[in-house]
């Protein structure tokens, strides 16, 4: 067996309370891409590979559970703009003009954006979905790829189903759990697709064992358009379409109530929070604490940035805690390691990847460095180190990247792919179809 050795100052393992291991070291099996051991760097024994003293902290990468990766090329759009204008007059007319070329540059750049950032593994939802797995696959990330379904797509019977059936072939394709790229099902909403469409996704999902992921009671006004049309909440036409039969991630839930959040839990579905998106939009503050005492599971998200306008998930995991504790006017409603377990382990048992967002023996080896010599991390208090990296954390804070065992960022430099060429390729894409608009 090859092993590697990495050596930190300190280790962040991702359990508990925020423990934190001094002078530790992850010996990294570089055949499975996966962690052989961590602890005190003394207690490991002899290393049988290369050792790399590298200082500073190491701790997972971080889980982006809701995400749009081609939309870096219509990034700042329809800025002021509530959600369905926003959407209908700011960012579809670009992504109408978007080619499956633009996809690929789009999500490498997010997917380059993501990993400096010290985020390893994101869930996107889009069309194209062949082109993003591409991308993603490209730069060395993780990522499920949740292939958008949505009726402006698909607007007869007959486009539906053939829809339903390349989105069945993809997922098929991208099925191996041993992958750093998996596929599932991306259908955009309920009010977009009504009970009759799900139903029918909904069985395609469970003839291939895939996973659903959909926006559900993002605003206030979705969630009265639903009841209107069809006299229930849409997570109750979820569950009667039988989508909550299958492994579902819901994104954003702002608007969920206790019968919403029952069903959920019954069915083991997670909700993933996006605080920036949902502040940006003007779409509410969703009350995750409700989620959790409803035992429903939760996780962090950026969204697309058009509605965020970064990938920083540092700043969602903060904002998530510090919304939690404004809102219930009571600072231990969200404890540090509560938000760090979010946007790590938590996050990533919510989105089905248990060996994901910890660092423990059998886990993957997607781990980051953070660089502790920074004012920000002064006086640097053992004691203190654990808040003081969740609440100062940030992309210049990370320097160094794995995913599966492999060294994806170097010095704050991704070593995957030419990020340069990416940046102006995605310059002249976005130019171009915000013209003429």
């Amino acid at each position: 067996m090859s092993t590697q050795r990495i050596v930190a100052d300190y280790l962040i393992p991702g359990e508990g309370e925020g423990a934190v291991i001094a002078n530790g070291a992850i010996d990294v099996d570089s055949a499975t891409g996966r962690i052989v051991a961590i602890g005190p760097a003394g207690e490991l024994g002899e290393a049988t590979g290369e050792i790399h003293n590298l200082g500073g902290a190491l701790m997972p990468g971080l889980v982006n559970a809701h995400a749009h990766g081609p939309m870096t090329l219509v990034r700042s759009a329809g800025d002021g703009m509530p959600l369905m204008q926003w959407l209908t007059e700011g960012v579809w007319p670009r992504e109408g003009k978007m080619t499956p070329d633009d996809v690929v540059v789009g999500m490498q750049l997010a997917s380059c954006e993501m990993l400096l950032a010290g985020v390893t593994t994101s869930v996107e939802m889009y069309m194209f979905e062949e082109q993003v797995a591409n991308a993603v696959a490209t730069t060395g990330g993780r990522a499920q790829v949740m292939a958008g379904v949505l009726g402006a797509i698909a607007p007869t019977p007959e486009a539906f189903t053939a829809r339903l059936e390349a989105v069945s072939a993809f997922c098929t394709k991208h099925s191996d759990p041993e992958a750093r790229v998996t596929g599932g099902f991306g259908p955009h909403s309920v009010y977009d697709l009504g009970p009759e469409r799900l139903t029918e996704l909904g069985e395609a999902a469970a003839s291939v064992d895939a996973m659903v992921h959909v926006h559900l009671e993002e605003t206030q006004g979705e969630r009265q358009q639903v009841i209107d049309a069809h006299g229930r909440s849409a997570t109750q036409v979820l569950a009667d379409a039988g989508i909550l039969s299958q492994p579902t991630v819901a994104a954003h839930g702002v608007w969920l109530d206790v019968i919403d959040l029952g069903l959920l839990a019954q069915a083991n579905a997670s909700v993933v929070h996006c605080p920036m998106s949902n502040l940006k939009l003007g779409s509410g503050i969703a009350d995750i604490g409700s989620w959790s005492q409803a035992g429903v599971r939760r996780a962090i998200g950026t969204d697309g940035v058009a509605s965020n306008d970064n990938l920083n998930l540092w700043e969602d995991l903060r904002l998530a805690a510090l919304l939690a504790r404004g809102t219930s006017h009571d600072p231990g409603v969200m404890t540090a390691a509560q938000a760090f377990a979010l946007a790590t382990k938590e996050g990533a048992a919510a989105i089905g990847l248990p060996d994901v967002g910890e660092l423990r023996p059998g886990a993957w080896a997607d781990f980051i460095r953070v660089d502790l010599d920074q004012p920000a991390f002064a006086p640097g208090v053992d004691e203190d180190r654990f808040a003081n990296i969740v609440w100062a954390g940030s992309p210049q804070a990370v320097t160094d990247v794995w995913v599966a065992g492999n060294r994806v960022v170097a010095d704050r430099t991704i070593t995957t792919v030419d990020l340069d060429h990416i940046l102006d390729a995605a310059k002249e894409a976005g130019n171009r179809i915000a013209k003429d608009l």
